[in-house]
């Protein structure tokens, strides 16, 4: 069968002048792994390139694919990705998986950006402070899942109602509120990182249903799902499907 002209075209977008170094060492797993990652998925799925590779970037952080990071970053960026945004994912990722998750993929990310001559730090995005960050994350929170998260902060039992304060203020208000990415934006590449995680199957249902209501429809999550599938699998996969399924009957 060999690597199909379009998996060789689509990879040379992604990494010009670069001859893939499994062609060499495994050229029957390159030949399937690429000419459905690069050709059947891409031709099948249609996204617009930046927001595949926005996708992919969240997934891999969920993963934990730290070395497929590394590979995919330069070529997420040739694909339209900004420095800026991604260190959003990269950040934003931070109160979805953890710092000890996150930490090695901002280091990765630095060296890249450092490799390709971009000066660090990068332009500040944030857009509220110490004073303003609770009220400013319930707002988001408001956008995203309604009306009914306003007073979210301050409810439950008085022994972890600190912990419902803190995603107002620490998830939403300081990643949330940052520039850099919108709310769909923002909330897309949650559903990848707690998608691609696994064991987050409550948490992937509510945010599906966020995705939906602020406008990333069922078939744009489908979408997502499918792309993100190459690096993840098919039982986290099957598993979000599930999950958008049940946040459509919601």
């Amino acid at each position: 069968m060999g690597i199909t002209n379009f998996s060789r075209e689509y990879y040379d977008k992604m990494f010009p002048g670069e001859e893939p170094e499994l062609f060499n060492t495994d050229p029957e797993f390159a030949e399937r792994f690429y000419n459905f990652a690069f050709d059947e998925v891409i031709r099948e799925v249609h996204l617009d390139d930046r927001v595949r590779f926005m996708a992919i970037l969240a997934a891999l952080l969920g993963c934990q694919g730290a070395d497929t990071f590394k590979v995919m970053l330069p070529a997420a960026m040739n694909m339209g990705v900004t420095p800026v945004e991604v260190k959003e994912i990269v950040y934003q990722a931070t109160a979805y998986l953890g710092m000890g998750k996150v930490f090695p993929f901002l280091r990765i990310t630095n060296e890249v950006l450092k490799e390709k001559g971009i000066a660090l730090p990068l332009e500040g995005q944030a857009a509220a402070d110490g004073e303003n960050r609770r009220e400013a994350g319930t707002q988001a929170q408001v956008d995203i899942f309604g009306e009914g998260m306003r007073d979210f902060w301050k409810s439950g039992p008085e022994e972890s109602r600190h912990i419902n304060k803190w995603l107002a203020d620490n998830c939403f208000g300081d990643y949330y509120t940052r520039s850099g990415l919108d709310l769909r934006e923002r909330e897309m590449i949650t559903f990848c990182f707690l998608m691609a995680q696994g064991g987050c199957e409550p948490q992937l249902t509510s945010h599906a249903e966020a995705n939906m209501r602020i406008g990333n429809t069922k078939e744009f999550l489908i979408k997502i799902i499918s792309q993100c599938l190459p690096y993840i699998g098919y039982p986290r996969s099957l598993n979000a499907l599930r999950c958008v399924d049940e946040a459509v009957q919601k």
